[in-house]
């Protein structure tokens, strides 16, 4: 009887654990302030960003919009979170964002409320997303370069925290709701690609 009793135990706490590494325990508001449970999302790959309509990565919306309509009958979701901590570059309000964003890209994805992505106001959504997936460096190129230079004249330690560093940070989600990999928004559309290839079989 107690190595039955044990066996359960065990088998709860597993449950338990992976619970806790999934995004599905997490509640967010859409553009239009209702509540998402995010475990509607079972068994999708989902693309989480946070977005800016007024940066240089903004014009990654195009990209963005056809990896979705390439991928979506196969089980993708984007999910688009508006930021505007770094540079000020999303003000507007969620209306006024939809609305540039489907004249100017055309996108087709669900965006959500503006949120913070750092500090004491966090979203708790992407306390959870950096924890899983923490920064990696910005991988290679002039515009990785150009980040890195500017980040480092601001804080010469920036790279050793976990924080979201600019607009168009992507983090990858698999069909179990684990965070498996997180991108910068100096890397190429290509790479967040060839991993979602892996997920969507």
């Amino acid at each position: 009887m107690k190595n039955i009793i044990l066996t359960i135990a065990l088998c709860l706490m597993a449950v338990g654990i992976s619970a806790q590494k999934s995004i599905y325990k997490h509640r967010v508001l859409d553009a239009d302030g209702q509540e998402v449970a995010l475990k509607s999302y079972k068994g999708k790959v989902l693309l989480i960003i946070n977005s800016a309509t007024q940066c240089g990565f903004t014009p990654q919306y195009a990209a963005l919009q056809a990896l979705y309509e390439k991928y979506r009958d196969r089980g993708l979701e984007i999910l688009d979170f508006p930021c505007n901590q770094f540079g000020g570059q999303a003000p507007g309000t969620n209306e006024e964002i939809h609305q540039f964003c489907t004249t100017t890209y055309n996108i087709s994805f669900r965006q959500f409320d503006k949120i913070e992505v750092n500090g004491p106001n966090a979203s708790p959504l992407f306390t959870f997303l950096k924890k899983q997936q923490g920064f990696k460096g910005f991988g290679n190129g002039q515009k990785a370069q150009g980040m890195d230079r500017m980040l480092k004249n601001r804080d010469a330690d920036y790279a050793q925290s976990s924080d979201i560093k600019w607009n168009f940070t992507k983090f990858v989600v698999d069909r179990k709701g684990r965070v498996v990999a997180r991108f910068e928004p100096t890397q190429d559309i290509s790479e967040v690609e060839t991993v979602i290839q892996t997920l969507i079989r």
